[in-house]
This record gives structure tokens, C-alpha cells and sequence, in this order.
């Protein structure tokens, strides 16, 4: 497979699919995300609890990769996350990027970038225009 192959499936099996046994397949044992939250690197255990918190926001979840660089180990790609919310079936678009090391399959390295405040605007949970409000000066709660 190669490693953009790896990376979609990745997406399908864990983030679509919710099959968290699939994480281990995917997702090298000592590896970590940076990017993710804000404290650190998210481990394979900590995708276990990350994901079906997520999904639990959202109903039939698309992710599309929209551009990518192969480079040897490294892979950049650029990618669009697209659901309606779990209880108003409002729609939710945002995109972020993630450039992942693969070795022997599986992802020894992951730093991403994904638009967070615009996914949990869109689900309802921050308000509308809330990255505008916080350049403002706004806080929020």
C-alpha cells in the first residue's frame, strides 16, 4: 500500500467506520499526533476515547483528501471533513492538514492542523462567528 493508500484507510477504518480495533493496525504502539489537543500528543489509547467522542457529534462523516505530497517516510495532505450534526442534521464542513511519517505500514508521526473552531461552530457548540468575536476581544462563556 502506499502511504497515501495507508492514510485514507486510516480515515475510513477508525474515523468512518469507528473501528477502533483498527487503530492498532494503523497506528504505530509508541507513536503520537501533535496538533490535536492542546496538552500533547494523542497516543494510540488516546484515539481509542478521541474518536467516539467526536463521532458522538456528528452523523455520516465524509473525509476527503484534497491534496497531497508523497515524499519518501512523509506524507503532507490537505483534507476536508464533512458530517451533519448528530441532532440538528445541520451541515458541517471544515478542512485541516496532516503531515504523518509512515514506516513499515503504520504511522510513526502525525502533525496536524485542523480548523476545530469552525468544525464545533457549525455543531452548535461555539457560537456563530466565534473565531470573529474572540479577534474582537470577545470571550466566550
Amino acid at each position: 500500500m502506499t502511504n497515501l493508500e495507508i492514510l485514507s484507510d486510516w480515515y475510513h477504518r477508525v474515523w468512518i467506520e469507528a473501528d477502533l480495533d483498527a487503530i492498532d493496525r494503523y497506528f504505530a504502539p509508541r507513536a503520537g499526533a501533535d496538533g490535536i489537543l492542546p496538552d500533547g500528543q494523542v497516543g494510540v489509547e488516546d484515539f481509542r476515547a478521541l474518536v467516539p467522542a467526536l463521532l458522538s457529534l456528528v452523523r455520516d462523516l465524509a473525509i476527503d483528501i484534497d491534496r497531497s505530497i508523497d515524499s519518501g517516510d512523509w506524507l503532507w495532505a490537505q483534507i476536508t471533513v464533512r458530517a451533519v450534526t448528530a441532532h440538528g442534521m445541520d451541515p458541517i464542513r471544515a478542512s485541516g492538514q496532516v503531515m504523518v511519517r509512515i514506516e513499515g505500514g503504520r504511522i510513526t508521526e502525525a502533525y496536524n492542523s485542523f480548523d476545530f473552531i469552525t468544525f464545533f461552530e457549525q455543531a452548535g457548540l461555539l457560537p456563530k462567528d466565534a473565531f470573529l468575536l474572540l479577534l474582537s476581544g470577545e470571550r466566550l462563556g
